[in-house]
């Protein structure tokens, strides 16, 4: 197994800003369709039950002819989607290792805004144990296991926590530069380089736009509230579309850090680097976590970059792939 202490990309890409940039880049994104296509996987279409009426979207792919060894669901960042470069790269590095992948989508990520009428927001984790209890019932390959990057991973470790109460299989879970405290993440982006401020702020105006035309009724909220900063967005969408009432406490809400998953029952594996720019490593540094939870920094990586070379090879996606097939006999 290629271990951290492996991980040494070239001098020219250790930059943390190019790491991070380069790692979702169109280039990356293109390389995942590659990779996937290669593997000539069946790949469907499905709307998995969120409860309450929410329906959520997602893309299962399996390699005809083969058993599977089980089944490995995806959970994408912040504005990401199913289709996005790392979740294509580690759906194809799953599918090599005999699994069949499903690839979710939250609400009003990719092209699914239709498909409910509330807004998205970090705290919906209720909807995402609901998929993913759903999907374990539409498909029979077993064990399952599940893996996030970002906020992805973010969910990936609560739904880890809620899984055992929910029925839900999960044999183990995987994640790549988790949000812990998204308060501290806020003030880190908010004081840093600006690129990544910039980045979030444009594409979550451009999700809340095109909610506001789906359902101009409901979401009338005009362009200068969407030309708000992030911060002040943020308190916007708690105190119009949410019961958490301050800022504050919808942070407190998915916060993960210090001893929240010291009761976590499902084995994980944590990836971080130390030179994260958007998530400081002092809070994976402080972390209380059970024992059979793996936590692994890497010295470079930026956030969910850990590229290999100049082909844009990511560490990252094969660390998940082989931390999740290490869980599961062949």
């Amino acid at each position: 197994m290629f271990t951290v202490p492996d991980y040494h990309p070239p001098r020219w890409l250790r930059s943390p800003h190019l790491q991070s940039i380069l790692g979702s880049s169109p280039m990356r994104r293109r390389r995942g369709e590659r990779a996937i296509a290669a593997l000539r996987p069946l790949t469907t279409e499905h709307i998995v039950d969120g409860g309450d009426g929410v329906r959520l979207h997602g893309l299962h792919s399996r390699i005809e002819g083969a058993p599977a060894r089980g089944l490995a669901l995806l959970l994408h960042g912040w504005e990401g989607s199913a289709e996005s470069s790392y979740m294509r790269l580690t759906a194809a590095q799953l599918l090599a290792r005999g699994f069949e992948v499903f690839r979710l989508n939250f609400r009003d990520h990719g092209d699914t805004h239709h498909l409910n009428e509330a807004l998205f927001h970090s705290n919906r984790i209720d909807e995402v144990v609901h998929a993913a209890c759903d999907i374990a019932r539409r498909f029979a390959a077993r064990p399952m296991v599940a893996a996030g990057y970002s906020l992805g991973g973010n969910f990936a470790l609560r739904l880890a926590l809620r899984a055992p109460a929910a029925g839900l299989p999960l044999a183990h879970v995987a994640a790549v530069c988790p949000v812990l405290d998204p308060a501290r993440t806020m003030a880190v982006m908010e004081a840093g380089v600006g690129v990544y401020h910039g980045y979030f702020e444009r594409k979550w105006r451009s999700s809340l736009q095109r909610k506001r035309e789906l359902f101009p009724e409901l979401h009338n909220y005009d362009d200068r509230t969407l030309k708000q900063g992030m911060r002040a967005l943020t308190q916007w969408l708690v105190e119009r579309h949410t019961d958490f009432g301050t800022i504050d406490a919808y942070f407190d809400g998915y916060n993960i850090a210090g001893e929240r998953l010291a009761s976590l029952q499902v084995p994980a594996s944590i990836l971080t680097s130390e030179d994260d720019p958007v998530i400081p490593v002092s809070d994976f540094r402080e972390w209380h976590l059970p024992a059979d939870a793996h936590l692994a920094i890497a010295r470079y990586g930026g956030h969910c970059g850990f590229l290999l070379d100049s082909k844009l090879d990511g560490y990252g996606e094969r660390w998940v792939a082989e931390r999740l097939s290490a869980a599961v006999p062949a």
